[in-house]
């Protein structure tokens, strides 16, 4: 974490697929898709075809060779539960998260619906277990506040919320059953505004609510020098996740030939 810069909430990024498809204006100025296009022809980079979708099935065992705890930010530059993302592909991306559980979990989407759905049968064992973090993306009451209570139907370990970016005072939300909050401007040049008193009255519900609770910045287009200070602090509360053991090497292997068995 840093005062200037933006809050970290994970160590480390897991790429499974890439590429999306916007969906709402939270998407307008997506900086992945800004960031993948510049390498758009490019042959043998990995975002040779632009920001199209595309699996990734040689990245699916990569964190079998992370040896110690880390916390996961999944599919970074994408959304696992795009509608062109087969059932298929999903379960074998929570079957290596729920066999590689000395990491903590975190996945992020925008199909809030289509993740309740694909999440409420055999996948809902592995989904609700401790190390695995679900959440949405937030930014407007139209497209956004939905996805919150369909996330609190979805079977989770612990669920978050993302008001990134946020862009417009979202009035009085229900937060029963979410265990983490965090708020964010755009950034870039060409982002949208973010009042503060939109950001304040996130942060006051959180209270009240009793959920941790983080401001991860202002954004803008120089996001160090807006800073991450709301009312002259940061904001910095996370929920409580207790330490993972790493398995033996001998156990780790037995789990990769496991998972690998299922294809």
């Amino acid at each position: 974490m840093d005062e200037q810069g933006a809050f970290d909430w994970t160590d480390t990024k897991w790429n499974p697929l890439r590429g999306c498809k916007a969906v709402s204006p939270g998407c307008d100025h997506c900086w992945a898709a800004a960031f993948a296009h510049r390498w758009k022809g490019v042959e043998g980079h990995a975002y040779e075809q632009g920001f199209a979708l595309r699996l990734a099935p040689e990245k699916l065992l990569e964190p079998f060779s992370w040896t110690r705890s880390r916390t996961v930010e999944v599919a970074w530059t994408s959304d696992l539960f795009q509608e062109r993302v087969k059932p298929e592909y999903v379960a074998r991306v929570f079957t290596v998260m729920g066999l590689a559980d000395w990491h903590h979990f975190r996945l992020l989407t925008k199909r809030a619906a289509r993740m309740r759905e694909l999440l409420g049968g055999k996948l809902a064992r592995i989904a609700e277990r401790a190390h695995i973090g679900l959440g949405v993306s937030v930014e407007d009451r139209e497209h956004g506040v939905p996805r919150i209570e369909e996330l609190r139907r979805t079977r989770a370990g612990m669920r978050f919320v993302a008001f990134e970016p946020l862009l417009e005072d979202l009035g009085r939300l229900d937060l029963r059953g979410i265990d983490w909050v965090f708020v964010a401007g755009e950034s870039g040049p060409h982002a949208r505004p973010m009042a503060k008193a939109w950001a304040l009255s996130i942060r006051d519900q959180c209270a009240a609510a009793k959920v941790p609770f983080c401001f991860k910045e202002w954004g803008g287009l120089d996001r160090a020098e807006n800073g991450r200070r709301l009312e002259r602090r940061t904001h910095d509360a996370r929920p409580k996740a207790r330490a993972l053991d790493v398995p033996p090497t001998a156990e780790r292997r037995r789990r990769l030939q496991e998972v690998s068995a299922k294809g």
